[in-house]
């Protein structure tokens, strides 16, 4: 008779669990996500006042809006006629949808997963299979969805009479490419669910890369802690920026879309870390200001503590406030790791996970948006009635000076975290 441990039955009906209600939670899991990241890009862009779109637009532009959540690709189309020429495109992520439906999937995935020390490889893998089915399926019909046409006003001035005259009606539209954001889509999930299994402390893990979950998770659930306290202080600033100044249907467009795009901005540039851009046109930065005065310049600005701060001295309290985060994002990372590891493992650990923080930001937090129209060579393609906004990083001096600032805090909250008790600690004394 073959006998089983209690960990082993607990394994086995886990299995049991996730292979018979496997299919229906992964759908669930999938709708969820899309719901949520729906919800908030729909709100946010009705707060931006996207719900006054003509023939029906605003529900392709949610779609759109979720696909570039996920890394898909909109393209900008223009067209003008034979006479005149329009050229557009637009690059960014709206991050605050992107963290939503994270957050939800991430959520959804490990809840069978819960009470569980150790899974199966093919287990793991066949239930991410089907969330990852069901996600292709979903995005493919998201990306069809996502595609609309506008007509351009040209206004009452020259341009205007020229096409009145040759009968000239410009119209811009977006459409996206469909394999590659469905491929990207993937791509995406698939890191939302591998980030998953590190961070949570519950989730299981093949045993073969148990041995990885001292070095890997307390790093992993300490940079998704620091990336959500910023958001968290930035939903704060915002709300009392709103509740002093007003302008609050823009703040929450803010909040609902962008937010997380503006603080690991200043996240990294806390670090000291230099982003380059320029806004020209009508084109904005939505808040603080501050850095819309600094970009709307007739070259390309440095974006930086030095150049932010010659606008406004407060921009200091960044580095301050860095410091603060990663010493609480360095002690939590020591806390929640066994009490062999030692200080310099902690320092190395918090300098190789900010580095890779601070790396995907830069990814990530890319903006370029430009778009101009001419009629017979009348209103440049690059001003006139056009406009240009860009926002990039210097990605290998981020980086770099991650590192340092990484073994520092990691080092210091290593100390901070010395006498406090870890989880499952076992003193000497009562070893058997």
């Amino acid at each position: 008779m073959t006998s089983r441990t209690p960990s082993g039955q607990a394994r086995t009906s886990g299995e049991r669990a996730v292979a018979r209600h496997g299919w229906a939670h992964a759908l669930v899991t999938v709708l969820a996500g899309l719901l949520a990241m729906a919800v908030v890009a729909a709100l946010g862009l009705w707060a931006a006042g996207a719900a006054d779109l003509p023939d029906g637009a605003f529900a392709p532009v949610v779609a759109a809006t979720v696909v570039t959540a996920v890394g898909g690709t909109v393209k900008v189309t223009g067209s003008a006629g034979d006479l005149a020429d329009a050229r557009a495109g637009l690059t960014v992520i709206p991050l605050s949808v992107t963290l939503t439906g994270a957050l939800v999937i991430a959520r959804g995935f490990l809840r069978p997963l819960r009470h569980r020390a150790v899974a199966g490889a093919a287990e793991l893998a066949g239930w991410a299979g089907r969330v990852a089915v069901l996600w292709l399926l979903a995005m493919i019909g998201l990306t069809l969805s996502a595609r609309h046409t506008f007509d351009i006003s040209l206004g009452d001035d020259t341009l205007g009479e020229l096409g009145d005259v040759f009968g000239i009606s410009p119209q811009i539209g977006f459409t996206t490419d469909v394999p590659l954001s469905v491929f990207v889509a993937v791509v995406w999930l698939a890191g939302v669910l591998i980030l998953a299994l590190l961070v949570s402390r519950g989730a299981p893990l093949p045993a073969g890369l148990l041995r990885f979950q001292t070095s890997v998770r307390p790093a992993a659930y300490a940079m998704v802690a620091l990336l959500l306290a910023c958001v968290v202080i930035g939903v704060v600033v915002a709300l009392v920026v709103a509740a002093a100044k007003g302008h609050v249907r823009e703040t929450f467009a803010v909040i609902l879309l962008g937010l997380p795009n503006l603080v690991w901005l200043a996240l990294t540039i806390g670090l000291g870390a230099t982003w380059n851009g320029r806004v020209e046109g009508p084109f904005g930065l939505p808040m603080p200001h501050v850095l819309d005065e600094v970009l709307r310049t007739p070259d390309v600005s440095e974006l930086n503590l030095r150049t932010l701060s010659e606008h406004d001295g407060r921009v200091w309290w960044l580095l301050v406030v860095d410091i603060v985060l990663l010493l609480a994002a360095a002690f939590v990372m020591a806390a929640r790791s066994p009490a062999r590891v030692r200080a310099w493992q902690h320092a190395v650990h918090m300098a190789a996970a900010l580095l890779l923080t601070v790396f995907m930001i830069c990814l990530v937090g890319r903006v370029s948006a430009h778009y101009g129209l001419s009629v017979l060579g009348i209103g440049d393609l690059g001003g006139g009635l056009g406009a240009e906004l860009f926002l990039r990083p210097e990605l290998w001096g981020a980086v770099g000076l991650a590192v340092p600032w990484g073994l520092v805090t990691g080092y210091a909250g290593a100390l901070l975290a010395r006498h406090v008790r870890r989880r499952g600690e076992v003193r000497s004394g009562s070893e058997g």
